[in-house]
Parts: C-alpha cells; sequence; structure tokens
C-alpha cells in the first residue's frame, strides 16, 4: 500500500475490524452495554471506566492517523509502515495502541459493572502480549534494524515512561 490516500483507507479499515471488533463488537456482546451495579459498590468506577474508553479511543486515533500519515503504511501486517514511527504516545510506550484497546475494554468493564468484560480484557492482554513477543518485535528488528534496537531499550512494552523518550536520529 503506497502513498498516504492508500494508507488512510487501509488504516480505517483496519481499524473499523481489528479495534472495533476486538474493543467495540465483542465488549457489546459480552456486557450488551447495560449497565449492573458499580463494581465493589463504587459508583466513581463509572466515571473512571468513561475516561478510560474515551482516551484509549482518543490514543487509537492518533496512533492510526500516525501511521497511515507518517509512516506511509497501517498497523496491519500486510501492510505496514515504511518508517518506524517514534512519535506522539509512542515515546511514552512502545505499544500505545494496544494499550489502548485495553484501556477501551477496561473502561467498559468498569462503567457497566461488568467482571466478564474486565476478564475478558485480561485474555486480550495475554493474547496481545504473546503476539508483541513472538511476532511484533522480531519482525521489527530485522526491518528497522539497530533503530528499533535503540527504540525498545529506551522505551518500555507495556508500562509508559513518565517523560518522552526522544530519538536521536531522524528517518
Amino acid at each position: 500500500m503506497r502513498g498516504r490516500v492508500g494508507a488512510v483507507v487501509g488504516s480505517l479499515v483496519f481499524f473499523v475490524i481489528a479495534p472495533g471488533t476486538v474493543a467495540g463488537w465483542v465488549p457489546y456482546l459480552l456486557s450488551r452495554w447495560w449497565f449492573q451495579p458499580p463494581l465493589f459498590d463504587i459508583p466513581a468506577s463509572r466515571v473512571v471506566g468513561g475516561v478510560l474508553a474515551v482516551t484509549g479511543v482518543a490514543i487509537l486515533v492518533d496512533c492510526f492517523s500516525r501511521f497511515a500519515l507518517e509512516g506511509r503504511g497501517t498497523p496491519a501486517p500486510v501492510a505496514p509502515t515504511e518508517r518506524l514511527i517514534v512519535s506522539g504516545t509512542y515515546r511514552y510506550v512502545r505499544n500505545p495502541m494496544y494499550v489502548a484497546v485495553l484501556a477501551v475494554i477496561v473502561g467498559q468493564g468498569l462503567l457497566f459493572g461488568s467482571v466478564t468484560v474486565l476478564i475478558y480484557a485480561g485474555v486480550v492482554w495475554l493474547l496481545f502480549h504473546g503476539f508483541v513477543l513472538l511476532y511484533e518485535e522480531p519482525i521489527l528488528r530485522r526491518r528497522f534494524g539497530p533503530s528499533y534496537d535503540v527504540y525498545s531499550a529506551n522505551v518500555r512494552r507495556w508500562r509508559p515512561r513518565t517523560r518522552p523518550w526522544r530519538a536521536l536520529w531522524r528517518e
């Protein structure tokens, strides 16, 4: 997929299919988006859940746009970016899309008071972790070499940094 238009269209399609299913459709099927009593009988958990879900969606939109506009590719393995993305939320955590999807799922679990959705979030995290370790990181190391090695040595996989990392190179 070459060019910005193709990258934007491909990213939009992948956005609907992947996060749309994992963070939208499946949590809906599990909870029907019906409000149950707040978890732990703490009404504020709904507010936390709403903030997590909205923040997660905003981060996803930002990451997908960076892939299309800066990297001229998509998050889909069949149409990867031409460049290593190390800007925006990628300066804080190596996997902001996965973290954002998890935030959306956990947010829904808290918002709707659904333990089932929270358990689903745990399963999704395990699957993401396995995918990142066994497939994604080896591919990125082969594709971007020393640039990815430097990046991964400075930016953690799952836990965000408190201050943004600044790349010493420009691609």
